[in-house]
């Protein structure tokens, strides 16, 4: 009755491709699979019950296990279908000339950052960035920005990008994701003052339509990406959603460059 009750149990919330089952003995199994159509509606009826009862009442931890296998297999062709995105878009990826970098421009490694100002995990993660950036000369940094919460990150964006007209970006960037308050339209113009840039042209070239498409450029690259959130790493062509702290951003640095 227990394999019985297991063979239903599969089939009917589909974890296995079946529609019918198999009886307890091997002497008494029919030659063909029993078809769900065979059985009538109470039959149908009641069969749900047992199985809904033995699932939900004594053995719950079955119906963990299939579905944390099925998260896991969701899961993992997710992964494979944004690597195979990542192989296809590495020149929007990692040679756009309207995108920031820092770093090594000719380095073995890319590491690639989807961020937002407003973004806490993301300045969670700027540490571990920064020093990767400083520790390891092997490394170039791309910075996507993603302004996906509200109007205050799109301004801020758009002064991030602004700021590379003045040879400001790193400083800026450093300063703005270092910066543990909320961040507010006011502060955006405060900190670029104090990194020693001109706000009156740094509002002036926000306006210029090459910093709106490549805001919307980096949004739509990472919609079809599927990238829901920040901070998103990409190091060559693995790619890390959340935050990463320093020891797991070296790792990916360091076996991306053993898979060269």
């Amino acid at each position: 009755m227990h394999k019985v009750l297991l063979f239903l149990a599969a089939a009917l919330i589909g974890f296995l491709p079946c529609s019918g089952f198999a009886a307890e003995s091997p002497a008494a199994a029919p030659k063909t699979p029993v078809a769900a159509n065979t059985f009538t509606d109470a039959q149908r009826g009641e069969i749900e019950i047992i199985i809904r009862d033995y699932l939900t009442e004594k053995h719950p931890e079955i119906l963990a296990q299939g579905l944390q296998n099925l998260q896991q297999r969701d899961q993992e062709a997710a992964d494979a279908k944004t690597k195979e995105k990542i192989a296809s878009e590495k020149d929007r990826l990692f040679n756009d000339s309207a995108t920031p970098i820092a770093g090594n421009p000719k380095a073995k490694v890319t590491l690639l950052e989807f961020y937002d100002y407003l973004c806490g995990y993301c300045k969670m993660a700027e540490d571990a960035v920064e020093k990767v950036l400083k520790e390891d000369k092997d490394v170039k940094v791309v910075y996507k920005n993603y302004p996906i919460l509200g109007p205050v990150s799109l301004e801020a964006a758009k002064a991030g990008l602004a700021s590379v007209k003045q040879g400001k970006f790193q400083e800026f960037h450093s300063a703005l994701m270092n910066k543990k308050e909320h961040l507010t339209s006011e502060m955006i113009y405060q900190v670029a003052k104090e990194v020693g840039i001109d706000v009156e042209k740094l509002k002036k070239t926000m306006g210029e339509a090459s910093i709106n498409d490549a805001i919307n450029a980096s949004l739509k690259l990472g919609q079809d990406l599927g990238v829901r959130g920040t901070p998103f790493f990409i190091v060559n062509s693995a790619s890390f959603p959340g935050v990463l702290n320093y020891e797991q951003l070296k790792n990916a640095v360091d076996a991306a460059r053993k898979a060269k």
